[in-house]
């Protein structure tokens, strides 16, 4: 297991890795160039660690998943990670799903070979299920926007640099009454994660759902893909934004993938050059 996803009780690469690992930059401040910048930057580290010493009092951190004392904050205790299924390699490289064993880089799926998606690939954190399923359950259903971050640097890292190659970021939209029902789009707000960590624009409306769907859950994968057909389309003022571009489009969970082929097919019709689908969790078992 790579270091950078290990849980907060161990030690982090320190430098970007750190931040991207965490979603919270925890270095000290850069010395200031010049005469007495050494001190200066000395004061500011020490007031810093001043006032994060307060917050912790007032606010100690806390397990994001059980609610346990951890050591910092947006982390999980080694209970709660224990429970994570990470999805890393070997896994196909269209769809994303994991491989019991390793068949060489570049393998694929049988599901991708006979059934190849709109979009170029899947990336996603883990398996949904113990942790996973809780995280995206409290971001969805209880109003825990401050997961957020946390799960983006997840994502971040599982998308492994496709990200930060990426011309824009683009979340899976809800309709006007769902938003205002929902109060809030938890995948704009993993996308709005994203785009501070990564420094790719977020288009917040250039996608939008034109038509008021069912909820997916409990419905069968034909049904699925009937209920979300026709169901996106781009904006006027989101076609300049999204032609020519590779957009990574956002979601918190892939099921069967109804939605975000729907959701790429009208990426593809404005014109996107290339879609890339990121989640945190995915519902699948091992393959092979």
């Amino acid at each position: 297991m790579d270091d950078e996803w290990q849980p907060v009780e161990t030690t982090h690469r320190m430098g970007a890795e750190r931040r991207v690992a965490t979603g919270i930059d925890v270095d000290a401040v850069d010395p200031v160039p010049g005469r007495g910048g050494a001190l200066r930057a000395s004061l500011a580290a020490w007031l810093l660690a001043a006032a994060r010493g307060a917050a912790d009092l007032l606010f100690p951190p806390v397990c994001r998943g059980c609610g346990r004392f951890v050591q910092r904050h947006a982390a999980v205790c080694p209970a709660c990670w224990a429970s994570l299924r990470l999805i890393e390699r070997p896994f196909c490289e269209v769809l994303g799903v994991p491989f019991s064993h390793d068949l060489g880089r570049g393998i694929l799926s049988a599901d991708a070979i006979a059934n190849p998606p709109p979009f170029a690939r899947l990336r996603s954190v883990a398996i949904h299920t113990g942790i996973a399923r809780d995280l995206v359950h409290a971001l969805r259903y209880t109003d825990r926007t401050d997961l957020a971050p946390m799960m983006a640097a997840w994502m971040l890292r599982a998308g492994e640099g496709v990200v930060e190659a990426a011309d824009a970021i683009v979340p899976v939209p809800l309709h006007k009454y769902r938003l205002w029902s929902r109060r809030f789009n938890q995948s704009a707000e993993l996308a709005r994660a994203l785009a501070r960590l990564s420094g790719r624009p977020m288009l917040a409306t250039a996608l939008v759902r034109q038509r008021r769907t069912a909820r997916q859950v409990g419905l069968g994968a034909t049904q699925r893909q009937d209920n979300v057909r026709g169901a996106f389309t781009v904006t006027e003022a989101g076609r300049s934004l999204v032609f020519g571009r590779h957009i990574v489009l956002v979601d918190d969970v892939y099921t069967t993938g109804a939605t975000v082929a729907a959701a790429t097919r009208a990426l593809k019709r404005a014109g996107a050059r290339e879609v890339t689908v990121l989640t945190f969790a995915r519902a699948v078992t091992v393959l092979i």
